[in-house]
């Protein structure tokens, strides 16, 4: 019997340190990914915007996708400049030719003194985590293709949205789910304000942070990104990004508060809004971790998305 006590111990303690030594192992592979994913969000950081565009079709590229280039007349008025934005599709399987989009803009803005900003908070995180989460999504059998679209010129006015819209429709689309600003913070923050089309999308997202245990803020009054121009098409759409728990609860209540009610100190500025638009938008403000989390929630809310028209209570829909 003591002989059976003691090897029945070592058998457990043989089955516990194996348990251990895959945990840090699990630990380990993320953060060599999240590095990975960090080292290309740095690529964007280029001096001109066809430097940046090549930036983006390496990325696809390397992720094993062939990337579209779908040129339009785009640039300010006055001021004529074609613009550029890219696409590629995860296959599913329904052969129905309806598509699940998966969007970010991956153009940045030009500084007052005329050099483009690095752009890595808005909107280069982004772009990574949408083709990280394209690439998590690609062996997952959905029934709907996902396309990626990587719009040009948002920063000149949404041009590159509007330009896929003139060109392609949205007949086609199920659903949209845009992507800005998600480099730095654990808290997922999307728009309410995209009609009521999209009220599935919202769900869609609502149930992934629940069930994901994700800190998530809802806006009635979102800041405005490409999402717009889909809303102004009836298509849904929902937009997505991450701060920290605190900035995402402050630019709630510069966004959305009474005017005079938003216990935010006279000329208070949101701490993202120092980052965007300037020369403070650079790697130093993104987050390996973040950029993991945003792509790991974008693959899960597309999918729920997918399932959303597959499930018993289809009927209600019809």
């Amino acid at each position: 019997m003591r002989c059976l006590l003691i090897a029945v111990a070592l058998l457990l303690s043989a089955g516990s340190a194996f348990a251990q030594s895959r945990e840090p192992s699990a630990a380990i592979a993320r953060l060599e990914a999240e590095t990975v994913l960090l080292n290309q969000v740095r690529t964007f950081a280029r001096p001109t915007a066809e430097a940046r565009r090549e930036a983006a079709l390496t990325l696809i590229r390397r992720a094993g996708f062939e990337p579209v280039v779908e040129a339009f007349e785009g640039g300010e008025a006055g001021r004529p400049m074609e613009g550029h934005n890219i696409t590629f599709v995860v296959r599913g399987h329904s052969n129905c030719g309806c598509e699940i989009l998966l969007t970010a803009h991956y153009d940045a803005v030009v500084l007052a003194n005329g050099q483009l900003a690095d752009g890595l908070v808005d909107n280069a995180a982004s772009v990574v985590a949408v083709v990280e989460a394209a690439r998590q999504l690609r062996d997952d059998n959905l029934y709907h293709d996902v396309r990626v679209v990587l719009f040009d010129q948002e920063e000149l006015g949404l041009l590159g949205s509007r330009a896929w819209i003139a060109a392609h429709g949205t007949g086609h689309a199920a659903a949209v789910v845009n992507s800005d600003v998600a480099a730095f913070g654990d808290t997922m923050m999307y728009g309410q304000n995209n009609g009521p089309q999209s009220l599935f999308v919202t769900q869609a997202v609502q149930r992934v942070c629940s069930e994901r245990e994700l800190q998530c803020v809802g806006y009635p009054n979102y800041p405005p990104s490409d999402d717009r121009t889909f809303v102004a098409d009836r298509t849904p759409v929902v937009s997505l990004g991450f701060q920290t728990e605190i900035g995402a609860h402050q630019m709630w209540l510069a966004f959305n508060a009474p005017q005079g009610q938003s216990g935010l100190a006279p000329g208070f500025v949101p701490d993202v809004f120092t980052v965007i638009h300037s020369e403070n938008d650079n790697i130093g403000r993104v987050e390996s971790a973040t950029l993991f989390l945003a792509a790991e929630t974008y693959a899960a809310v597309v999918t729920e998305i997918d399932g959303y028209f597959h499930r018993p209570d289809d009927h209600l829909r019809e």
